[in-house]
């Protein structure tokens, strides 16, 4: 048999490149592949040293205490993320009720093919499903593609949580809002702004916090969000 680590960073062939992109939840048969898979995503990039890449390895030890999730490209394993609620193991900068994205990777053969904001995508849906504000992650800085991803799905800058876990080590930090209040924007549900909305138009989406475009006409409003589509009045 072939060994795993040759098959990992393979160019892919034409139909590979045609082929359904699969996100789903990791195998048992498939948590080696994936260490390997997270590993090479970092190193690849130069962003990791051998102390951190034995953590990104044990894939095993993340899909038993939190959420591992696998991208598949024609058959072949390409991406891995962990999702993780606040308030367990994996969950760094997040807090119960919220969600945590961690070690986030793709395989250097496969990007550019929607890899990364399929698995960041998967995370937010889990987020929703599980009833939680807001989704939250950490990133390194040069990691600039990853950070194009996270700010076109939505998610924002949080300046005041960046951190250092490790000397040397400078992470910036993001956060998607999944429930915030349609007239001003920030978390959660407010009496005040809850009897204006009774009367006017929201003016953020309560999805993904982006401002939305307002028309107000003789006979009601609209209100659009380039992400989520358009609400209109009753």
């Amino acid at each position: 048999m072939e060994p795993l680590s040759a098959r990992i960073g393979r160019p892919f062939t034409p139909t590979t490149l045609s082929a359904v992109l699969e996100v789903r939840e990791a195998r048992e048969d498939e948590l080696d592949e994936a260490g390997l898979v997270t590993v090479r995503a970092y190193t690849d990039d130069g962003l990791v040293g051998e102390d951190y890449a034995h953590v990104l390895r044990d894939a095993r030890t993340r899909a038993e205490r939190a959420q591992l999730l696998v991208a598949l490209l024609g058959g072949q394993l390409v991406g891995t993320v962990t999702f993780s609620l606040g308030g367990t193991p994996y969950a760094e900068r997040s807090v119960p009720g919220e969600a945590e994205i961690r070690m986030l990777g793709t395989s250097s053969a496969a990007r550019g093919h929607g890899v990364g904001t399929a698995l960041t995508t998967r995370c937010v849906e889990l987020a929703r499903e599980a009833g939680c504000s807001a989704v939250r992650l950490s990133s390194k800085p040069e990691m600039k593609a990853a950070h194009r991803i996270y700010e076109r799905m939505g998610f924002l800058r949080t300046p005041e949580r960046d951190w250092t876990p490790v000397p040397g080590v400078d992470l910036l930090t993001y956060v998607l809002t999944l429930a915030c209040c349609g007239l001003c924007g920030e978390p959660g549900r407010h009496e005040a702004c809850d009897r204006r909305l009774a009367l006017e138009p929201p003016r953020y989406c309560g999805q993904c916090r982006r401002r939305m475009v307002v028309q107000v006409h003789p006979t009601g409003w609209t209100a659009r969000c380039v992400e989520h589509g358009l609400v209109a009045s009753p």
